[in-house]
């Protein structure tokens, strides 16, 4: 088990700590349940999926990097597919605020970068902020998705986002979630190609600014990360930090980073290179390379 978990591993319930044991024990646990472990985990504890999900608050939460408020925010997402999947804020010394990541965001673009199609509902510690609800107003599932806190009843993301202004009031089709090919074509070595397919299914269509960032690990792990815009442009979450979700949620280290490329047009409508760099760096990674789009 990573050491992350283990102080909130030992509050769980006991029937909770025995289902879970064989799963989160593994070295490569993915920070996410399959279907029939969902099923199995319901079944030993006697736990509906939500009451299950709030049980699992705190593995969530342990995933939190929080140097900057010491506020470790969980959240899980349940997807149409039945996976449960872990998120948890992420902020990071020495560079701007803005490059912080919420909870929320953290737990859909895991699902989103996994390959759900759709999240059904998104369970969380605290009461999402406004910058959260406008983000997931971005998804396919819109209002309708299910939003559980603590000691509330079960609402939607329309109760808590009323009036809500989104993609549909620009006529865009292609929502978050939603499976998309740019048609960017692959070259290079594999942490190149990982950065070209991320960008290939970013979500970009405000600025069509396309762009993936890929990140290698200490052991040579890679993670990719894709651009997601949102219609009221500043929720919109770098690939970068979609690429640090991945990394973090499956355990590894941020500050043993051995290389990241970028991938975007160099002349596009946003350009993603100085805030990436300017982050990486803050995290002790200088190599750092840059390919275009073709």
């Amino acid at each position: 088990m990573h050491p992350r978990f283990q102080p909130a591993f030992t509050t769980l319930p006991a029937p909770l700590q025995s289902a879970l044991h064989p799963i989160v024990d593994a070295d490569d646990f993915p920070a996410f349940f399959s279907p029939e472990q969902v099923d199995a985990l319901q079944k030993a504890t006697g736990l509906d999926v939500h009451a299950l999900s709030f049980a699992l608050l705190p593995l969530a939460a342990a995933c939190a990097v929080a140097p900057l408020s010491g506020f470790n925010v969980g959240a899980l997402a349940l997807g149409k597919s039945g996976r449960l999947y872990f998120g948890a804020n992420m902020e990071f010394s020495g560079a701007t605020m803005q490059q912080t990541i919420h909870a929320e965001q953290s737990a859909i673009t895991h699902a989103w970068l996994r390959g759900e199609p759709s999240l059904t509902s998104i369970t969380v510690n605290y009461t999402p902020c406004g910058h959260c609800r406008q983000f997931m107003n971005e998804l396919n599932s819109g209002t309708a998705l299910g939003i559980h806190l603590p000691g509330r009843k079960p609402a939607t993301l329309g109760d808590y986002l009323p009036d809500a202004f989104g993609p549909r009031d620009l006529a865009i089709e292609t929502l978050l979630l939603d499976n998309v090919d740019h048609g960017v074509p692959l070259r290079g070595d594999a942490l190149t190609r990982a950065a070209l397919q991320a960008a290939n299914r970013s979500h970009a269509p405000y600025t069509q600014a396309w762009s993936g960032v890929a990140l290698q690990a200490e052991n040579g792990d890679i993670f990719a990360g894709s651009y997601a815009e949102n219609a009221a442009f500043n929720p919109s979450l770098p690939p970068l930090q979609a690429a640090l979700i991945l990394l973090n949620l499956t355990g590894h280290n941020l500050f043993t980073l051995q290389r990241a490329v970028l991938a975007e047009a160099p002349e596009g409508k946003v350009v993603q290179r100085q805030a990436t760099v300017a982050t990486l760096q803050a995290l002790g990674c200088g190599n750092i390379t840059t390919v275009p789009l073709v």
